[in-house]
């Protein structure tokens, strides 16, 4: 059977097949699809979102410990997350397979980083399978779950953004998803509790491990050499090997697929066998590193390689120059005209607008989070002034208090990252006396991943029922006195609440609750209209940064009436809300 997959569907396909029992995630561009679509197998594998990565990390683990295959899946900073329980469980060691998908994001499609999370595979002594296409996916999380097994430590999968959501052909062949038997378990308090007497042991054990996987390695079928033109010598892996078949073909190729630990027999033998050697990998120089290190000579060259992500064109420029038989490629030749730039928005009718614009109106000083509602912090809203990591607004907010700042300072943040990491820091200011004002943005939803589910929204990731964590209750236990909840499209409210919050001198936590429009279906449940003869032409509504509310005729000299795209418009009323005129009203 062959059907058209993404690696990230055919990584959730091959985890079925090879009878994972237990999938916990947290939902993070590009490894999302992962979870989503292994949820399609409920019936065979037991998935679910968990509240961070550390927690979906640990679940693997102790699905591990007691015999079951288990998967985790995660982007690259949610790695991060998850390391303290990684790092331990590569010494304690797997029972039954665990395979643990990280998805790195080249160039920063959707994050606020690079990483190459080979590095880290290195650092933990664990295996790493890398898949070029959607094939290897399917093949390599099968073949991870058994190395896992036998080498008792969890595997990595690691996909890139690239390969995550690009398609091609797979063969699936006996298709049958079922649960892999448990190996039953048995207590034994020397292999999981890694205190110092035991861990000792394990360390000698990880040693001795590496070296047995990188005989392994350099057997797997995942690593071969493709005889060509022995004049270059090139080794690469994952993506990297599709541009370097594209541009260098004539030429003999290592390409591995098991990437750590590094087979180092394999790479010698191939680098015998040609004249030069060349080494084309995405991001960090993790392969040519170690290449160098084996004293082995590496071709050299001026073109960038290990920043951002890999295309085609500049893996040819990289032949221009160490070739010099094909033309440099051109740069992108600019349009004739200047066309207008088109920079992010809010949605039309978003909730997370009004608490901006009140925050701006107010002249704050806002510590963001990482969400759709980091875009507060462009034009026109200009509403944010630091985004770090998942919860850490209120840390930030704290630290600048503690630090003497002076003036309005709001800590802002979703629902779904307030589960995430959100709960600690409001705990922490708390204990040390540190007055935080924060935001949760409640739109019940995990929005800017795609609108999974959360202990907020009543569902799991299976679609069954699920209790409704209620923000305000969690708020109360952590210690706060001052907790309100209001409405995000009510900006006298939300000026009134935040100007109180912010000038006490006590904690404060505002839940701003508006449903996503997006995910519940609201993106027409109503109108509002411009009466033209009341607009005054003041801009004011353009403040806002809704995308629906455009130019209209010209009053006068440089100043236009304002209109309402009807095909954008959700019906919020914030903007009539803004206008000092009446100029707006909602007519459905």
């Amino acid at each position: 059977m062959k059907k058209m997959l993404s690696a990230n569907e055919a990584v959730a396909c091959g985890a079925a097949q090879a009878g994972c029992v237990v999938a916990s995630a947290y939902p993070g561009t590009p490894s999302t699809e992962i979870l989503e679509n292994i949820a399609k197998f409920k019936d065979t594998v037991k998935c679910e979102w968990a509240v961070n990565e550390k927690v979906a990390m640990e679940t693997a683990i102790g699905a591990s410990i007691a015999g079951a295959r288990s998967l985790t899946a995660m982007k690259h900073v949610g790695l991060n997350v998850a390391m303290d329980p990684l790092m331990t469980f590569t010494y304690v060691g797997a029972t039954g397979g665990m395979v643990v998908c990280v998805a790195d994001d080249p160039g920063m499609h959707s994050s606020q980083n690079e990483q190459d999370n080979r590095n880290i595979a290195k650092f933990a002594r664990a295996p790493m399978l890398e898949p070029s296409d959607s094939q290897e996916a399917y093949d390599m999380v099968q073949a991870a779950f058994e190395i896992s097994e036998k080498y008792e430590a969890p595997c990595f999968l690691r996909l890139t953004t690239r390969t995550s959501h690009s398609s091609s052909l797979v063969e699936l062949g006996d298709f049958k998803p079922a649960p892999h038997p448990l190996i039953p378990y048995q207590k034994n308090i020397a292999k999981t509790i890694p205190v110092p007497m035991f861990a000792r042991g394990h360390r000698l054990n990880a040693q001795k491990r590496s070296a047995a996987m990188a005989k392994a390695a350099a057997e797997s079928p995942f690593n071969r050499i493709e005889k060509g033109d022995t004049s270059l010598g090139i080794v690469t892996s994952g993506v990297a090997y599709q541009y370097v078949k594209e541009v260098f073909p004539e030429f003999s190729i290592l390409k591995l697929g098991w990437t750590n630990p590094l087979p180092h027999e394999l790479v010698a033998s191939f680098a015998k066998s040609v004249d030069r050697l060349l080494v084309v990998e995405e991001l960090d120089p993790f392969l040519e590193e170690q290449i160098r290190a084996m004293g082995l000579k590496v071709v050299e060259h001026e073109t960038e390689m290990n920043m951002l992500e890999l295309n085609p064109d500049r893996v040819r420029a990289l032949r221009h120059e160490i070739l010099g038989d094909v033309p440099a490629p051109k740069a992108p030749e600019a349009p004739a005209t200047a066309l207008p730039t088109r920079p992010p928005v809010l949605c039309a009718g978003c909730g997370h607008r009004g608490v901006f614009y009140v925050l701006n109106k107010l002249k704050a000083t806002v510590t963001g989070d990482i969400g759709c509602y980091t875009l507060g912090a462009f034009p026109p809203l200009n509403a944010m002034d630091t985004t770090i990591c998942m919860g850490a607004s209120i840390g930030n907010a704290a630290g600048m208090k503690k630090a003497g700042f002076k003036g309005r300072i709001c800590a802002i943040l979703g629902d779904s990252t307030f589960f995430h990491s959100g709960i600690t820091g409001i705990l922490s200011a708390q204990y040390n006396g540190t007055p935080v004002t924060t935001v949760v943005l409640d739109n019940r939803i995990t929005g800017m991943t795609g609108h999974q589910d959360n202990p907020g929204s009543g569902k799991t990731l299976a679609g069954d029922p699920a209790p409704v964590t209620e923000i305000t209750e969690i708020a109360k236990a952590c210690g706060l006195k001052k907790v309100v909840t209001v409405s995000a499209d009510d900006l006298a409210e939300l000026e009134r609440v935040l100007t109180d919050a912010m000038d006490g001198d006590e904690g404060a936590l505002i839940v701003a609750y508006a449903p996503c429009r997006i995910a519940a279906k609201l993106t027409k449940e109503g109108l509002c209209e411009v009466e033209s003869e009341k607009c005054k032409s003041c801009g004011a509504c353009f403040k806002l940064g809704c995308p629906a509310i455009t130019r209209g005729e010209e009053s006068a000299p440089g100043r236009f009436k304002m209109k309402i795209d009807a095909s954008l418009c959700a019906g919020c009323k914030q903007c009539s809300q803004v206008c000092k005129f009446g100029a707006i009203k909602r007519i459905r």
